[in-house]
């Protein structure tokens, strides 16, 4: 059988590691994009990097054909790519504040989506599995700008998943609670990481939803939430 092909933006975060290398260890075939990944980034002979940016529908674009052309299929798409930026209200959010998060956490999507689902829908077959935020369904005070583009993802993803239904692709978002990641520690020294959510569990979902269990799931908005309930 030929191995199923995987595309992991984001593939070299503090989550993205933990993903990359579940789906390589589960038998997948991972091109992992990112800025500035490298083949030794992951040390597997199913490993290809892909330096790219997600900045433009273009640049997404010519990344599948990329992939299309050494591979011939995408199978799976695990769009990790996000960005965080908190500590002001609503009212003193500034333009570029609220459309950085924009940027990041939702037209990154936008663009990885209206570059996959052509060829999936082309193969009737495919997986899409994007990283949202416990924030998206329960925001609170000062990271309105973050909640917001995370929200707005789930909607998004959701209506991939009722456009798609028929056609054998699926798509879910999960919503972990705070991911316990070197960014996240370094970021918030004296919180409590008990609470928080272990990358190897949210990738470990995200390999079930890419295999034969998840096929009947879409349209989902999973919590992962740890032990913050």
């Amino acid at each position: 059988m030929t191995a199923r092909t995987a595309l992991v933006t984001g593939a070299t975060g503090g989550l993205g590691t933990h993903v990359t290398k579940a789906l390589l260890d589960a038998g997948f075939t991972v091109v992992g994009l990112a800025p500035k990944v490298h083949p030794h980034d992951f040390d597997h002979p199913h490993f290809t990097a892909l330096p790219a940016t997600l900045d433009s529908l273009t640049e997404a674009k010519q990344a599948v054909d990329t992939i299309l052309a050494h591979f011939g299929k995408i199978d799976v798409l695990a769009h990790l790519v996000g960005g965080f930026a908190g500590g002001q209200a609503i009212a003193d959010t500034d333009d570029a504040t609220f459309q950085r998060m924009l940027n990041m956490n939702l037209t990154s999507a936008f663009h990885m989506l209206r570059a996959v689902l052509p060829p999936m829908r082309q193969a009737g077959s495919g997986r899409i599995i994007a990283i949202g935020s416990r924030a998206a369904e329960n925001p609170g005070a000062m990271v309105g700008a973050y909640s917001a583009s995370k929200a707005a993802l789930v909607s998004l993803i959701r209506t991939v998943a009722i456009e798609n239904k028929d056609l054998g692709i699926t798509a879910n978002v999960i919503l972990p609670g705070t991911i316990d990641t070197p960014a996240n520690r370094k970021d918030m020294p004296g919180a409590d990481t008990s609470q928080w959510v272990q990358p190897a569990s949210v990738a470990s979902l995200i390999v079930w939803l890419a295999g034969d269990g998840g096929k009947d799931i879409t349209g989902a908005a999973i919590p992962v939430y740890g032990r913050g309930l």
